[in-house]
């Protein structure tokens, strides 16, 4: 059965982590937002999801994995999910569950890499809390960027160095690597400095990055570039 993700076409986002999943996996999937909208699919298609009054199970938000009838929200939730469908998590359940607590980790990473922009609100253009994400972006790579990214150094370390998760490839390797390319966007000089710090996480990067389905993906157009409009996001002031 085809799944189809639905996420806001045009920036990687929070969907990002979800794609990178169904493309190591050679899944069958369809980006909908991104489909034409005479095909009955595109924005309309992501909103007539969002706004449907019929189920008594409504998402929040994108991204949300949809496999026949069943609805899923939430990044970590779809990849909890997918894993041991696409073959990307260990199949005993005390492994399985420390993937999803790693994953859950990335996503409070991830919300305050977006913060370090958006400190004040998201409803707010970035000019609107210029000085505020200054002192907050500050705080971020001083502080909670080297604290983030030591442990997941160190949960690699204690794996044997090359996967986050048991003895081979996972969801949480992907979403690590996500997480090192955006940053490394975001933050070159920060990074720059940092990176000698995570050497296992540094070539953790290189060998996800070298898969063959990664490779072809990210040499892809389905690959959308980082920009100011997604989550990371590179703004010179905030890497100062």
């Amino acid at each position: 059965m085809r799944y189809e993700l639905y996420y806001w076409p045009g920036i990687q986002g929070r969907g990002e982590f979800v794609r990178l999943a169904l493309e190591e996996a050679a899944a069958d999937y369809v980006d909908v937002a991104r489909m034409p909208e005479g095909d009955g699919m595109g924005v309309p298609a992501l909103m007539r999801l969002l706004e449907d009054k019929a189920t008594g199970r409504p998402p929040f938000a994108p991204p949300i994995l949809k496999i026949g009838k069943q609805v899923i929200a939430q990044t970590a939730n779809i990849l909890l999910f997918l894993g041991p469908r696409l073959g990307l998590v260990p199949q005993a359940e005390a492994t399985r569950v420390w993937a999803h607590q790693l994953q859950l980790t990335v996503t409070d990473l991830v919300a305050e890499v977006h913060d370090s922009h958006h400190p004040i609100a998201g409803g707010l253009y970035y000019h609107e809390q210029k000085p505020e994400a200054k002192r907050r972006a500050g705080d971020f790579r001083a502080e909670r960027l080297p604290k983030f990214l030591g442990y997941f150094e160190d949960v690699l370390g204690r794996n044997g160095g090359q996967y986050m998760v048991g003895k081979a490839l996972s969801y949480v390797d992907l979403s690590m690597f996500q997480v090192i390319a955006g940053l490394g966007y975001a933050f070159p000089k920060a990074m720059a400095r940092l990176r000698p710090g995570w050497p296992l996480l540094m070539a953790l990067h290189q060998r996800v990055m070298a898969r063959p389905r990664m490779a072809a993906y990210l040499a892809s157009d389905r690959r959308l570039p980082f920009s100011t409009e997604g989550v990371f996001r590179h703004y010179p002031e905030l890497d100062d």
